[in-house]
């Protein structure tokens, strides 16, 4: 029995020793790291942007908010004092100047209010503007801004009766902007601080799946298939470790197979060398004399043939996934190429006590192959099937078009009545050795290659091979071809 491993994985599974740079250096994990270009600096520099613009942002529509805040609150208290002040100085601005004025200005001026008390119309002092002194002397009430004494300030006068009045005047908002900003400063600070520590944070937190992830493929570079990498989230770091997970199950599963397969090879290379070596040894010493010498060449020869068919498939094998394997599709006849193939196996079936039936529909099935390459596929199906099919049954050569749920094509089978195979076969039956392995020293077994070589052949060409029960008892062997190019 034959099989093949999986191309892919063999490949990757390589000498486990790690790749060496072009120039010859050490490997990619040991190239010097620039902090800059790392995920945990960019997450930083990152969360430091956010954080600088949201704060720019903050200050650009808080600031002014805070400010007109500061400032409506100025104004309303600035007017409840005017209107305290004018209650308090109703009955007395007649009398003249008394101590009791002297106080309320002295404590609205440790308040930073300038106060200005009128009298008949005519203010105490020189400084207010003539708009606010006419107004409140008029009796009617004033708020707003205005200069007085050269300042921006907001002043709110309170008329009294008699043309009395009172004024009280304080800077403008330009100190309350500055008072504003000294008391964002510190929040915004902190928040672009905060930004920082959890931009750190979190690119620590992100970047430890991937530092697991290059630790573990680094190490399965280097031959260890026992790494594993611990799955946490998010999702993307799961997927990766997952990944890696199954990649080193992978390898090691197929490395598992290539060492059995290299020692099932190399036992079947060992076995016909050691006869020829055998046999050349005796006539080299004289031990087999001249009747017996044209029987020892025969014998040599019979296994150089089967170490040339041998080395032959192992060669295709290695050359099947080169873009440059040698194919030459065409029109193919499959009944005319099955016909051909049953006359030359027919001789070899009968000498063994085998049945070789051939069945074909009556129309041509023209399908677009390369008519070297599949007759070697049916030679090897035969060759395989002969192998363990007893005296007195049957293996069955068929031809049939594509059913109506295929793509147009044909279909060619080599059907047994041997042993056959279990499911657990079937689902192994195309990989390199893994029936020679299952059965060898239960049933006759070939290099374990040859179905391998079917299988890569059939794929090569476009069509597909699958291996399944055959109804007359035995193993069944199925190949799909297009019919276009």
């Amino acid at each position: 029995m034959d099989g093949t491993s999986r191309p892919a994985t063999g490949h990757l599974a390589g000498s486990g020793r790690p790749a060496a740079d072009p120039a010859g250096g050490a490997p990619g994990r040991d190239r010097p790291r620039r902090f800059g270009r790392t995920l945990t600096a960019r997450a930083v520099a990152a969360s430091c942007a956010v954080a600088l613009v949201a704060v720019f942002v903050t200050a650009v529509v808080a600031v002014p908010l805070a400010a007109r805040s500061a400032e409506r609150q100025a104004r309303d208290a600035l007017a409840a004092q005017a209107r305290l002040a004018a209650e308090a100085l109703r009955n007395r601005l007649d009398r003249g100047r008394a101590a009791d004025e002297e106080r309320i200005v002295r404590q609205l001026r440790n308040q930073g209010i300038d106060a200005y008390l009128i009298r008949a119309g005519s203010p105490d002092r020189p400084g207010l503007p003539a708009e606010v002194l006419d107004r409140v002397a008029a009796g009617r009430n004033f708020s707003g801004q205005r200069s007085v004494a050269g300042r921006r300030a907001m002043v709110e006068g309170r008329w009294l009766p008699g043309g009395n009045g009172v004024v009280l005047a304080r800077p403008a908002t330009t100190e309350l902007w500055g008072d504003v900003v000294g008391l964002l400063w510190l929040p915004l600070l902190a928040g672009l601080a905060a930004g920082v520590v959890a931009g750190a944070l979190l690119a620590r937190r992100l970047a430890r799946p991937i530092r697991h992830a290059a630790t573990a493929a680094a190490r399965l570079r280097s031959g260890d298939r026992a790494v594993r990498v611990p799955v946490e989230p998010p999702e993307e770091a799961a997927d990766l470790a997952y990944a890696l997970n199954d990649l080193a199950a992978a390898l090691a599963q197929s490395e598992g197979r290539q060492r059995e397969f290299l020692l099932s090879v190399s036992h079947e290379l060992r076995t016909p060398l050691t006869a020829i070596r055998g046999y050349a040894e005796a006539l080299a010493d004289g031990v087999v004399g001249p009747e017996g010498a044209q029987r020892a060449g025969q014998t040599m020869l019979t296994e150089a043939e089967h170490l040339d068919r041998l080395i032959g498939d192992l060669l295709s094998l290695a050359r099947l996934e080169a873009a440059d394997f040698a194919l030459e599709p065409v029109a193919v006849d499959l009944n005319r190429l099955t016909a051909d193939a049953a006359q030359v196996w027919s001789a070899r079936c009968a000498a063994l006590g085998v049945v070789l039936r051939v069945e074909v529909p009556a129309v041509p099935t023209s399908v677009h192959t390369d008519p070297g390459r599949i007759r070697q596929v049916v030679d090897g199906l035969l060759e395989n099937a002969l192998r363990v099919v007893p005296p007195g049954a049957a293996i069955v050569l068929a031809v049939r078009p594509g059913g109506p749920a295929e793509p147009p094509g044909g279909v060619l089978e080599v059907r047994d009545a041997g042993p056959g195979l279990t499911d657990d076969d079937l689902a192994v039956a195309f990989e390199r050795g893994a029936l020679r392995q299952r059965y060898q020293g239960v049933r006759k077994v070939g290099s374990g290659l040859g179905l391998a070589l079917a299988a890569g052949l059939v794929r090569r060409l476009g069509g597909r091979i699958t291996a399944g029960h055959a109804p007359e008892g035995g193993a069944s062997f199925t190949v799909w071809l297009p019919a276009g190019g």
